[in-house]
């Protein structure tokens, strides 16, 4: 249809509704009911108008594209089904635009972990953004704003061990804590060859870099040493998380992490990376 046609419609409906004659009946569908009130209206006409023009783009979205959201842009893979960030999260936002609160001092990060406050941090707040990007605690992960963009959310623990599984974990032992596989962890590692780079092979694609973690009373530990990851799935008190190591071939499970450290402050109130995968 051309605008020629579609303005004449237009003319056509308005015309009805200016002298009067709504249209609407029992039992029928009526095509250009935009609001959904049983009758064609004005409001119909004015939400008509108000689009007249516009264009919808389709809104695919094909794993290993790119991801823009706020501000940032992130490489996708797709490892075995599932389709994952290749990139750690950065966003200092919620889904919904809210703030997620960072620049904490420890005596801050400590009293968000107290009260299950969402934060975020960058490693000792300094330029480790761009290779390893932010830090959040669990009360982030969990906020039912969503770290992540629509159409994607923060992994469960059972969708971790879908990925090690499609990696070659077996299943049983992907169920069980602590170090499990024996080369899986290598697998998800950024290799020598990549930007930025890590001592792993990286062939799945994951590109796990050691961001490392901030811990609850608001100190940094393991940059360029370890890798830590949420995963949005609750074990009583603690949340499940994976570390790896770049000493270790396998991937380590945890209720919570550090060990001996387990009470809900601080299972929940360290901040670990973040990754996204596509609902």
């Amino acid at each position: 249809m051309n605008s020629n046609q579609q303005m004449k419609k237009i003319t056509y409906l308005l015309a009805f509704v200016l002298t009067g004659s709504a249209l609407a009946q029992e039992d029928c569908n009526l095509q250009y009911d935009g609001n959904g009130d049983g009758a064609v209206n004005v409001e119909d006409v004015l939400g008509v108008l108000s689009e007249f023009g516009e264009v919808c783009e389709p809104g695919f979205v094909t794993c290993g594209d790119n991801i823009s959201f706020d501000g940032y842009s992130y490489s996708t893979v797709l490892i075995g089904d599932q389709c994952w960030f290749k990139e750690n999260l950065r966003s200092t936002h919620y889904a919904n635009g809210d703030e997620i609160l960072g620049d904490a001092t420890s005596a801050e990060w400590l009293n968000y972990a107290e009260n299950g406050i969402g934060a975020q941090a960058i490693y000792y707040n300094a330029n480790s953004l761009e290779n390893f990007g932010r830090l959040y605690n669990w009360w982030a992960v969990d906020d039912e704003r969503g770290l992540c963009p629509s159409g994607w959310h923060v992994p469960s623990d059972g969708e971790f061990n879908v990925l090690e599984i499609s990696l070659g974990m077996p299943e049983e032992e992907a169920n069980d804590g602590g170090e499990r596989g024996i080369d899986h962890g290598i697998k998800m590692r950024s290799s020598p060859e990549d930007t930025p780079a890590w001592n792993g092979s990286n062939s799945s694609g994951f590109s796990a870099l050691p961001a490392g973690y901030r811990y609850f009373p608001g100190s940094f530990y393991h940059e360029n040493d370890d890798a830590y990851f949420w995963t949005s799935t609750i074990s009583e008190d603690q949340a499940w998380s994976r570390k790896i190591r770049p000493d270790v071939g396998g991937v380590h499970r945890y209720p919570c992490y550090p060990s001996g450290f387990c009470s809900a402050i601080g299972a929940r109130g360290t901040g670990f990376s973040v990754r996204c995968i596509m609902d």
